[in-house]
């Protein structure tokens, strides 16, 4: 009796199973098939926002930093443990809200980001001394780490495949935008106000976290495959009415059956490496470390070298730091462009050569030349990876299914939060025990690293849709 009940439970459910996987195909097809409308456009804008709060957040402590190393008397060790514990917090973050989204919904977590990193911005700036200051700046980056990787998921979910690079490349725009706000506000507050003010500043996004809910919806996809149907076509059915499209689309959902018919499993963070994803995975954290290594190992350390090494006063410390903050934007701005036209693996293979090259210029040259120079050269490597920093969010979504999205995203993000964990500590070592030009040559060989990785090695995904892709 019992075993004919469970059998009878279990052809139901797979009943049940099979309908949602034929309503999560027809989202699918519907969202594919739609151009970029003012609905995307809306999405965009309020999640480029929240974007642009976190990269605020994150990017604070490279202009606080110059300040606190004379206020507290850091070491340059000291210093990099300084940067590394927020970093500690967002690979934690990265992975756990992750994995939430897969759980949550992909909307409800981002809420619970914002109110994270902004209590942690705000703590931070009452911070008593160094120990503390590391503590709360390891709480806020959880909710740092988290919101990338969830963010980034949910805007490759309602996107369609030939416009998904540009779109997401735009929303990275918006975190190199956030930087450029922050060097900004950080010219005119701290030699004011002193450095709690960033930190105070940084305590807006608990506004966001009421707004949102109202401004956007949650992801089609991700409520297709959990069961809620109905929300689904409601949310694509406002798409299609800001677009003026029919249901003709509908036509494509048998063809995309088969492709969806795991996503309603629950898989573990080891599906990653399952077959057919072992080296898609292994890519992905490759370019994550060598584009974190290089990325926030120059923008957090520029200023502290030009202060330290090239012996430049604070103020135009912090000035040459916020041309480097252009610079990413205009390398955000270039991949844009360059994610569909060239695609994913030209893209990021020709942006990590050109972040390497400037870097063996400086590593032969070391404090033989100016601060000028090292200004330029710098901000034509940052520009150059900032492409890949950017790319690491349209292409790791792009390499998993549905089911495992999130947890995929999130895991790349926490490798570059790790790599921002042993990157500063590394610069500070090779500080206090070589000279400035080690540095650079450690910034030029990780590069080099990550241009023959994904020359050799990555998948290119562009065009293609993420049903297709996750066959």
């Amino acid at each position: 009796m019992e075993l004919t009940r469970l059998a009878q439970d279990y052809e139901a459910s797979g009943a049940a199973r099979a309908a949602d996987l034929q309503e999560a195909a027809r989202i699918s097809a519907r969202i594919e098939r739609l151009p970029f409308t003012r609905w995307h456009a809306r999405v965009l804008g309020i999640v480029g926002f929240v974007h642009m709060t976190d990269a605020f957040d994150a990017l604070t402590i490279a202009f606080v930093m110059p300040v606190l190393i004379g206020l507290w008397h850091l070491t340059p060790t000291e210093a990099g443990l300084l940067v590394s514990g927020g970093y500690v917090g967002q690979t934690l973050g990265a992975l756990l809200f992750s994995a939430a989204a897969e759980r949550f919904g992909r909307l409800r977590v981002l809420r619970w980001l914002l109110v994270v990193l902004a209590a942690g911005s705000v703590a931070s700036a009452y911070a008593s001394g160094y120990a503390v200051f590391i503590a709360l700046r390891f709480l806020q980056g959880i909710g740092l780490g988290g919101e990338s990787p969830v963010s980034a998921t949910y805007m490759n979910e309602v996107c369609p495949a030939r416009i998904r690079g540009r779109v997401i490349f735009v929303l990275q725009s918006t975190f190199a935008l956030g930087n450029l706000v922050a060097a900004v506000a950080a010219m005119w507050l701290i030699p004011r106000f002193g450095w709690q003010a960033m930190f105070l500043l940084g305590g807006l996004p608990i506004v966001l976290a009421a707004l949102l809910p109202h401004a956007a919806p949650e992801s089609p996809r991700w409520l297709a495959i959990n069961g809620r149907a109905d929300e689904a076509h409601a949310i694509v059915e406002t798409m299609e009415r800001s677009a003026g499209a029919s249901q003709a689309g509908e036509a494509k959902a048998p063809e995309l059956a088969a492709e969806a018919a795991h996503e309603t499993r629950k898989e573990s963070f080891r599906a990653l490496f399952a077959r057919g994803f072992a080296l898609r995975t292994l890519v992905v954290w490759v370019m994550a470390a060598c584009g974190s290594l290089t990325t926030y190992g120059i923008l957090v350390w520029l200023p502290s070298l030009y202060r330290t090494v090239y012996h430049l006063p604070l103020e135009t410390a912090l000035r040459y730091g916020t041309v480097s903050m252009i610079a990413t934007l205009m390398g955000t701005f270039a991949g844009t462009f360059a994610i569909d036209w060239l695609g994913r693996r030209k893209t990021f293979t020709l942006a990590f050569l050109g972040a390497a090259l400037p870097m063996l210029w400086l590593a032969a040259s070391g404090t033989r030349v100016s601060a000028e120079h090292v200004l330029v050269l710098a901000s034509i490597s940052v520009a150059m990876i900032a492409i890949v920093q950017c790319g690491i969010y349209v292409y790791a979504p792009e390499v998993y299914p549905t089911r495992i999205r999130a947890t995929g995203a999130g895991a790349a993000s926490a490798i570059t939060r790790l790599a921002s964990v042993v990157g500063p500590v590394v610069i500070g070592a090779l500080l206090t025990w070589w000279r400035v030009e080690a540095v650079f040559a450690y910034f030029a060989i990780v590069s080099l690293l990550g241009a023959v990785v994904i020359g050799a090695f990555a998948l290119e995904t562009r065009g293609r849709m993420l049903d297709e892709i996750a066959r």
